[in-house]
Protein backbone atom coordinates (compact mmCIF):
# COMPACT_ATOMS: atom_id res chain seq x y z
CA UNK A 1 0.00 0.00 0.00
CA UNK A 2 1.29 3.41 -0.92
CA UNK A 3 -0.12 6.03 1.47
CA UNK A 4 -1.87 8.97 -0.14
CA UNK A 5 -1.94 10.84 3.19
CA UNK A 6 -0.24 10.21 6.51
CA UNK A 7 -1.46 11.75 9.76
CA UNK A 8 1.46 12.95 11.86
CA UNK A 9 0.60 13.31 15.56
CA UNK A 10 2.80 13.40 18.65
CA UNK A 11 1.49 12.57 22.12
CA UNK A 12 3.39 13.41 25.28
CA UNK A 13 2.18 12.20 28.65
CA UNK A 14 0.00 9.31 27.44
CA UNK A 15 -3.64 9.34 28.52
CA UNK A 16 -2.95 12.30 30.84
CA UNK A 17 -1.00 14.25 28.26
CA UNK A 18 -1.27 16.30 25.13
CA UNK A 19 -1.70 15.47 21.42
CA UNK A 20 -0.66 17.76 18.61
CA UNK A 21 -0.52 17.18 14.86
CA UNK A 22 2.42 18.36 12.80
CA UNK A 23 0.20 20.95 11.09
CA UNK A 24 -1.27 22.04 14.47
CA UNK A 25 -4.85 21.37 13.24
CA UNK A 26 -5.21 18.91 16.13
CA UNK A 27 -4.05 20.29 19.46
CA UNK A 28 -5.82 18.70 22.41
CA UNK A 29 -5.27 17.90 26.05
CA UNK A 30 -5.97 14.34 27.14
CA UNK A 31 -7.25 12.96 30.41
CA UNK A 32 -8.33 9.59 31.70
CA UNK A 33 -12.16 9.36 31.97
CA UNK A 34 -13.65 9.22 35.46
CA UNK A 35 -15.05 5.77 34.62
CA UNK A 36 -11.46 4.55 34.30
CA UNK A 37 -10.33 6.12 37.56
CA UNK A 38 -9.12 9.41 36.13
CA UNK A 39 -10.18 13.01 36.62
CA UNK A 40 -12.18 13.30 33.38
CA UNK A 41 -10.99 16.88 33.18
CA UNK A 42 -13.49 19.14 31.37
CA UNK A 43 -12.29 20.37 27.97
CA UNK A 44 -10.10 17.31 27.40
CA UNK A 45 -10.54 14.23 25.25
CA UNK A 46 -9.28 10.66 25.24
CA UNK A 47 -8.14 8.05 22.70
CA UNK A 48 -11.56 6.38 22.56
CA UNK A 49 -13.30 9.65 21.64
CA UNK A 50 -10.68 10.36 18.99
CA UNK A 51 -11.04 6.85 17.55
CA UNK A 52 -14.85 7.13 17.57
CA UNK A 53 -14.69 10.47 15.73
CA UNK A 54 -12.27 9.09 13.15
CA UNK A 55 -14.25 5.92 12.50
CA UNK A 56 -17.59 7.77 12.28
CA UNK A 57 -16.22 10.41 9.88
CA UNK A 58 -14.53 7.84 7.68
CA UNK A 59 -17.53 5.50 7.62
CA UNK A 60 -19.99 8.27 6.71
CA UNK A 61 -17.65 9.45 3.95
CA UNK A 62 -17.47 5.87 2.61
CA UNK A 63 -21.28 5.67 2.52
CA UNK A 64 -21.55 9.03 0.76
CA UNK A 65 -18.81 8.12 -1.73
CA UNK A 66 -20.54 4.85 -2.62
CA UNK A 67 -23.90 6.62 -3.00
CA UNK A 68 -22.29 9.10 -5.36
CA UNK A 69 -20.72 6.31 -7.40
CA UNK A 70 -24.15 4.71 -7.72
CA UNK A 71 -25.85 8.05 -8.54
CA UNK A 72 -27.98 7.85 -5.37
CA UNK A 73 -28.88 11.16 -3.73
CA UNK A 74 -28.42 11.13 0.05
CA UNK A 75 -30.24 14.12 1.50
CA UNK A 76 -28.85 13.70 5.04
CA UNK A 77 -26.72 11.20 6.90
CA UNK A 78 -24.90 10.72 10.18
CA UNK A 79 -22.90 8.10 12.02
CA UNK A 80 -23.03 7.87 15.81
CA UNK A 81 -20.01 5.91 17.03
CA UNK A 82 -19.52 4.40 20.46
CA UNK A 83 -16.11 3.04 21.40
CA UNK A 84 -15.84 1.26 24.72
CA UNK A 85 -12.70 0.07 26.44
CA UNK A 86 -12.48 -2.64 29.06
CA UNK A 87 -10.41 -5.53 30.36
CA UNK A 88 -9.86 -8.65 28.26
CA UNK A 89 -10.32 -12.09 29.76
CA UNK A 90 -6.80 -12.95 28.52
CA UNK A 91 -5.33 -9.82 30.13
CA UNK A 92 -4.86 -6.28 28.96
CA UNK A 93 -7.66 -4.24 27.45
CA UNK A 94 -9.80 -4.31 24.32
CA UNK A 95 -12.26 -2.11 22.46
CA UNK A 96 -15.91 -2.54 21.57
CA UNK A 97 -17.36 -0.53 18.72
CA UNK A 98 -20.90 0.24 17.63
CA UNK A 99 -21.97 2.47 14.77
CA UNK A 100 -25.51 3.77 14.35
CA UNK A 101 -25.93 4.94 10.77
CA UNK A 102 -28.71 7.22 9.55
CA UNK A 103 -29.23 7.76 5.82
CA UNK A 104 -32.04 9.82 4.30
CA UNK A 105 -32.97 10.13 0.62
CA UNK A 106 -32.68 6.47 -0.38
CA UNK A 107 -34.82 3.41 0.31
CA UNK A 108 -34.15 1.21 3.33
CA UNK A 109 -32.80 -1.55 1.05
CA UNK A 110 -30.46 0.90 -0.69
CA UNK A 111 -29.27 2.26 2.67
CA UNK A 112 -28.61 -1.28 3.94
CA UNK A 113 -26.56 -2.04 0.83
CA UNK A 114 -24.57 1.18 1.16
CA UNK A 115 -23.76 0.38 4.80
CA UNK A 116 -22.81 -3.19 3.95
CA UNK A 117 -20.58 -2.11 1.06
CA UNK A 118 -18.96 0.67 3.10
CA UNK A 119 -18.15 -1.77 5.90
CA UNK A 120 -16.97 -4.69 3.77
CA UNK A 121 -15.37 -2.97 0.80
CA UNK A 122 -14.33 0.63 1.41
CA UNK A 123 -13.87 2.03 4.93
CA UNK A 124 -10.25 1.62 6.09
CA UNK A 125 -11.32 1.62 9.76
CA UNK A 126 -13.59 -1.34 9.03
CA UNK A 127 -10.72 -3.09 7.26
CA UNK A 128 -8.40 -2.43 10.21
CA UNK A 129 -10.83 -3.70 12.84
CA UNK A 130 -12.13 -6.75 10.95
CA UNK A 131 -11.10 -9.93 12.71
CA UNK A 132 -9.66 -7.95 15.62
CA UNK A 133 -12.68 -6.24 17.20
CA UNK A 134 -16.38 -6.82 17.37
CA UNK A 135 -17.96 -4.00 15.35
CA UNK A 136 -21.74 -3.71 15.55
CA UNK A 137 -23.42 -1.63 12.85
CA UNK A 138 -27.06 -0.67 12.99
CA UNK A 139 -29.01 1.28 10.40
CA UNK A 140 -31.42 3.59 12.23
Amino acid sequence: MSAVYTADVTVTGGREGHAVSSDKALDVNLSLPKEMGGPGTPGTTNPEQLFAAGYAACFESAVRFLAGQEKKKITASSVHARVGVGPRAAGGFELTISLEVSIDGVSRAEAEQLVRDAHHNLCPYSHATRGNLDVQIKLV
